[in-house]
Formats: structure tokens, C-alpha cells, sequence
């Protein structure tokens, strides 16, 4: 299985990302890439998408890029966010481009990018995550 095949197994294993119909475009450890299209269900008033919806995208995809992080055996679990909202999307498709900030032993924390079809930056999303020892 390539890290694509993966990720997109991940990303199959919650619901609500599959509800969201991320697609995984690219990842390694240093980066992950996916998309999701603007659709009608994941929009506030006058067309635009939700708020909520680039958070739980965003928050999806720098998960992958923590999992692509981990030492083997550890999971992960988002334990803070933070989101700056620049532009409205009313057409198209995001993409989001997550970075590892810092890969440390307890924590990870990922920056996510989220662009609009004309590359033009919609919002950044700086989360921490945890590294859960396995059990």
C-alpha cells in the first residue's frame, strides 16, 4: 500500500471526513495535500462554505500529516486548534497543505493551509495533537 492508498484509508476510517469527501492528494511525513469540493450541504447563507466545514477539513488533514509522524504503534488526537478565516468560498474546490511545525515526543503540531482555486489563502489552521502511546 503506498502512503496515498494510506492516508486515504485514514481518512475512510471517520465518518464524518468521508461525509466530507476529502481525497488525499499527496502526503509524507513533511507534507500532506488533499481537496474537497465546495457542495451546497456544507454551506452557510448566500452559498458560502461553512466555517465549520474548512475547520473539520483542515483538522482532518493535519491529522493525516501527524499520523505520517508518529512513532510506530502511537495514535493521535487533535487537543487544540486555531483558525484564521481570510476569504469566502462559494465555488470550486479547497486545497489544504498541511507542514509539521514541531514533532516532538508528546506533541505534534501542524500548520494547514487551505487555498481556493486561484491559490488565493481562504484560512490557516495551527492545531496541536497528541501522541498517544499505544496501548
Amino acid at each position: 500500500m503506498d502512503s496515498v492508498e494510506f492516508a486515504r484509508l485514514v481518512v475512510s476510517s471517520m465518518p464524518f471526513a468521508s461525509a466530507l469527501q476529502i481525497d488525499v492528494t499527496d502526503l509524507t511525513p513533511q507534507q500532506v495535500t488533499a481537496t474537497m469540493a465546495w457542495a451546497q450541504e456544507r454551506c452557510t447563507t448566500a452559498g458560502i462554505l461553512h466555517g465549520g466545514a474548512l475547520m473539520a477539513f483542515a483538522d482532518t488533514v493535519g491529522a493525516v500529516c501527524a499520523v505520517a509522524n508518529l512513532p510506530q504503534g502511537a495514535s493521535t488526537s487533535t487537543i487544540e486548534s486555531k483558525t484564521n478565516f481570510f476569504r469566502a468560498v462559494r465555488d470550486g474546490t479547497v486545497t489544504a497543505t498541511s507542514l509539521p511545525l514541531h514533532v516532538g515526543r508528546t506533541t505534534i503540531v501542524v500548520q494547514t493551509d487551505l487555498t481556493d482555486d486561484n491559490g488565493k489563502l481562504v484560512a490557516r489552521v495551527t492545531q496541536t495533537q497528541a501522541v498517544l502511546a499505544p496501548k
